[in-house]
């Protein structure tokens, strides 16, 4: 049975919304594809930004 990780639930959300962002606000191929791949950054980069700094508050 599959049983994922946080960080790896976190992977599959960011591409499965970032995939239906990019489909949805644009409207050529590329365009499409450049965009996704933005909010798939900043979906696992701000996840990784928030981590350390609740690391740090909870300590």
């Amino acid at each position: 049975m599959f049983s994922p990780s946080h960080f790896t639930a976190l992977v599959l959300f960011a591409l499965f919304a970032s995939v239906v962002f990019g489909i949805t606000q644009r409207d050529t191929p590329r365009r499409m594809f450049r965009y996704g791949l933005y909010c798939f950054v900043l979906f696992v980069g701000s996840a990784i930004v928030l981590s350390w700094l609740m690391y740090f508050i909870a300590r």
